[in-house]
């Protein structure tokens, strides 16, 4: 249903758009998704003082829609320790947003760790996102650090014996691509809820069935925690791709189809990427799904346009 819908409505784009004109898609048109839906973000630190002014443009034009967190990324091998923290720490005292910093096990001591969350705590950071991490660049296959957490749920309960942090961890719809099974991957994450984790973020995805099969597998294994969607809006489609492929996340060959000659037509791809996104997120609520996590890739326009159209709205759109 979901394939059909979206490429009819990615082929009225194409068409009206060649004459012109920006339609408003036969989707938007539907009344907005009930009051009840939450959204989250997800940003990555600055490396340059331009990308600074990007990500604080994009904080700025996303904090009206009042999110319950955001949070911001750890590079791989942790090397953007001091990044992230500046960011999350900014936050935290230049706006009214919830900050959760991600953390991982990479390349640190339990005691370096420990006093990274600790400043955390004492800044006023309350949620971290704890995650096992991915080895550096070229570094071949993930090795515990010898003095530190060697996975992901050793992490939350240590964090937990530093401060009672509320901690959200990672799920993966199609299986974590080092995982032995699907039921293997399951109970890592029982481990990770067993040791304090209060919510689940997962991958992205793209079809919605995915997700649906997901939680109905999580729920008949007990766990019983949030499980939030991780929706990733598509703005650079081959990028996305190729991307998709290292996480062990499948692109649906209908997406291959949608974005087909759009790589020099970036009007045209948003609009096509906000459809997508805004019905994924449309069938899951229908479904009973209520929260959604964005990966903004920090830039905010086409993740605000997605809100919009579920009827996540500024006190002054809204009213």
């Amino acid at each position: 249903m979901i394939h059909r819908v979206t490429r009819n409505l990615a082929s009225a784009l194409l068409n009206v758009t060649k004459h012109g004109r920006v339609p408003l898609p036969a989707m938007m048109i539907a009344a907005p998704l009930p009051s009840d839906v939450t959204v989250s973000f997800e940003f990555f630190p600055p490396t340059t003082d331009a990308a600074v002014v990007n990500l604080w443009a994009s904080i700025q034009r996303l904090a009206p829609l009042r999110p319950a967190y955001v949070s911001v990324t750890y590079g791989a091998g942790g090397t953007t320790r001091e990044r992230t923290h500046a960011t999350v720490v900014r936050i935290r005292r230049e706006t009214e947003m919830e900050p959760a910093a991600h953390l991982t096990c990479i390349g640190a001591s339990k005691t370096d760790i420990d006093a990274v969350a600790q400043s955390y705590w004492d800044a006023g950071i309350r949620h971290i996102v704890t995650l096992r991490g991915d080895a550096p660049e070229g570094a071949g296959t993930y090795t515990p650090h010898p003095d530190g957490y060697a996975f992901a749920a050793d992490l939350v309960a240590g964090l937990k014996r530093v401060a009672p942090f509320e901690i959200s961890v990672a799920a993966y719809p199609e299986t974590h691509p080092e995982a032995k099974s699907p039921a293997d991957d399951l109970d890592n994450l029982k481990r990770k809820v067993d040791a304090g984790a209060a919510r689940a973020i997962t991958q992205f995805f793209f079809n919605p069935e995915v997700f649906l099969r997901f939680l109905d597998r999580v729920r008949a294994a007990g766990i019983t925690i949030p499980v939030i969607p991780g929706i990733m809006p598509v703005t650079n489609f081959r990028q996305t791709a190729k991307f998709a492929i290292a996480c062990g996340a499948s692109v649906p060959l209908w997406m291959y189809d949608l974005f087909e000659g759009l790589d020099e037509d970036p009007i045209t791809r948003q609009l096509v990427a906000a459809s997508v996104a805004a019905e994924q997120c449309r069938v899951l609520h229908a479904s009973g799904v209520d929260a959604f996590h964005f990966y903004t890739m920090n830039k905010a326009d086409l993740c605000y346009a997605i809100c919009h159209v579920m009827g996540v709205r500024t006190a002054d759109a809204a009213a």
